[in-house]
């Protein structure tokens, strides 16, 4: 559980990093951008992955699809943000645990334990009372939060089947993800500087290669974090969702003032419970 937990601090801090540089009127989508460019130049100079794939099998849909999903679930992410507003966004993006757990079932074949299921159904439980709280956003228009919520749901699975795919090193495969991540949001960066005559800024890029480093923690040991409990999924998937809500609330109110209702901290409250619930399960 070490690894999810470090995963949830890189994670959280990539969300307060995000956040504060959206109050220095900061270009997210060029931040986002040059993190990639950061996170593979760690994974290499880190790790010095295996770039030499002969006699070996390449997952091309498996690569190719995460560097594709990443930057665009962010644009979409973005846009949701934009259209109804935070909150609903996030609720859509922690709900995305359905699909994972559901994979884990379905496609990695896990058998869940009684424990586990309670666990589940408490997690479940503090994310709507954690994320009960009033939109500034009237808008009904629930199409961005569900691609939000399919989105994330997707990036779970096919990180997890990156963590066990074993013709590649993870650090190798990660390398490769990150670079073809990179390369398509510079397309789209491009495409945005031509059609839309968007100024590209040095500080943008200062800020997205710090927040590489946050990146490459985050994506690292949620792999490690898949790879150590390689036969239960579904616990790196509603440990990090949950580990997520309790320290990006504890940040929300310690760090941006944030307003919690008794409900809010009640959902917290489950959200810990939930945690102890699967790691009990996960120790019988």
């Amino acid at each position: 559980m070490w690894f999810v937990i470090l995963s949830v601090i890189c994670s959280v801090t990539v969300g307060i990093f995000l956040k504060v540089a959206k109050q220095y009127q900061l270009n997210i989508f060029q931040i986002i951008t040059f993190n990639y460019f950061s996170a593979l130049l760690l994974t290499y100079f880190t790790y010095q992955p295996e770039l030499t794939f002969k006699e070996k099998t390449i997952p091309y849909a498996l690569f190719i699809g995460l560097a594709i999903i990443l930057p665009i679930v962010f644009l979409i992410q973005a846009k949701s943000i934009k259209e109804v507003g935070i909150v609903k966004t996030d609720i859509a993006q922690r709900l995305s645990l359905f699909i994972p757990l559901a994979a884990s079932y379905f496609l990695f074949n896990e058998t869940f334990s009684r424990l586990k299921i309670i666990g589940f159904v408490i997690g479940f439980s503090a994310i709507f009372f954690t994320l009960n709280k009033k939109s500034e956003h009237k808008s009904d228009n629930w199409v961005y939060p569900l691609l939000v919520l399919l989105g994330f749901g997707v990036i779970d699975i096919l990180f997890k089947k990156v963590a066990v795919f074993k013709d590649f090193s993870f650090t190798t495969s990660l390398f490769i993800i990150f670079s073809g991540a990179f390369i398509i949001s510079l397309l789209f960066l491009i495409g945005k500087i031509l059609a839309q005559k968007e100024v590209l800024r040095f500080k943008n890029l200062l800020w997205g290669l710090a927040l590489g480093v946050l990146n490459f923690g985050n994506i690292l040991f949620y792999l490690k974090a898949h790879k150590a409990l390689s036969e239960n999924p579904s616990t790196v998937f509603a440990g990090m969702n949950m580990g997520v809500i309790i320290l990006g609330s504890i940040a929300g109110i310690v760090i941006f003032k944030e307003k919690m209702t008794k409900w809010n901290y009640f959902g917290l409250t489950l959200a810990i419970i939930s945690i102890i619930v699967i790691t009990i399960s996960q120790l019988m």
